[in-house]
């Protein structure tokens, strides 16, 4: 099979460029690029250093801070190259390793977010309990189920993905290696790919997505419950930054992976695909440094 050489190449089309130069979108995206690390990196560093931070929900975003800069890292410098230097094509094995990791990573994300949502529901409906239900070694156990969950998902969907067939058209209009532009060009029968696939995000997106909406339906019926204003204010306060965070995470991913590959839409979903490679890994940390005042003090 063709597909199954290392001489294949297939040809990346960010926003139409077809092995041009785009000096802007270059810098553009090495800009949300560099802001990524280095505000994750921060992040990191302030939740390892200060002993303030030592709890449940800190560990969880630490971990959270380490995926965005992983999975930014599969997919941008690739990005970058291709804005700078033109060159857009990428071997077979190097696309599919890039979709491997970006999968996994992406997949250990929301995971982690899921978990997350069941700390804070945890700490607000539960709190007697919560420090016997969020021991040290509970959080760890979530955290290496959350990267085992999103690597082997990640590895069957992979393999899955590369018994599709490609003949003459190896154009990819996607800024990465992703499953969706692949069986828009694949040659063959794609039929039990695509409801593999489907049947996979429905488990693996959907289900986790309820469950946060469910815990999260708890937390606030718990909270109007609360006769205090200044109480409800406070409670629902420690949960706003995780809630803003899975709005824009599952807003450009539902956009991303729910649009319809029709040609008019096409820069259209790429540009949702670079709100969800570049700008959701950087505003994260953002994000939790502006509405969090345990972080605001850990920075002073």
């Amino acid at each position: 099979m063709a597909n199954q050489t290392s001489d294949f190449y297939f040809y990346l089309l960010p926003f139409g460029i077809d092995g041009g130069e785009n000096i802007i979108l270059f810098f553009i995206f090495f800009l949300c690029y560099v802001i990524c690390l280095i505000w994750n990196a921060v992040i990191i560093l302030l939740i390892y250093t200060d002993s303030h931070l030592q709890i449940p929900m800190y560990f969880f975003l630490r971990n959270l801070s380490l995926v965005d800069i992983c999975y930014s890292s599969v997919t941008v410098p690739k990005l970058l190259d291709i804005f700078l230097s033109g060159d857009n094509s990428i071997s077979f094995n190097h696309c599919f390793v890039q979709f491997y990791f970006f999968t996994a990573l992406a997949c250990t994300e929301i995971f982690l977010l899921t978990v997350m949502a069941y700390d804070r529901y945890i700490a607000v409906c539960k709190s007697l309990h919560y420090p016997l239900l969020m021991k040290q070694k509970t959080c760890n156990l979530f955290v290496v189920v959350s990267w085992a969950s999103g690597c082997s998902n990640s590895l069957f969907v992979t393999i899955v993905a590369s018994k599709i067939p490609f003949c003459n058209s190896k154009v990819i209009y996607q800024l990465y290696c992703d499953i969706k532009p692949m069986l828009k060009i694949s040659c063959g029968n794609t039929m039990t790919t695509e409801v593999t696939v489907y049947l996979e995000t429905f488990f693996m997106g959907f289900c986790p997505f309820l469950c946060i909406m469910l815990s999260y339906s708890k937390i606030i019926s718990n909270v109007l419950r609360l006769k205090s204003k200044g109480k409800r204010r406070k409670t629902f306060s420690t949960c706003t930054s995780h809630l803003t965070i899975i709005i824009i995470f599952y807003g450009t991913l539902f956009f991303v992976y729910t649009m319809p590959s029709v040609a008019h839409l096409k820069t259209v979903e790429q540009i949702f695909s670079s709100l969800f490679l570049a700008a959701v890994p950087s505003l994260n940390p953002l994000i939790y440094s502006l509405r969090n005042n345990e972080i605001k003090t850990a920075f002073k």
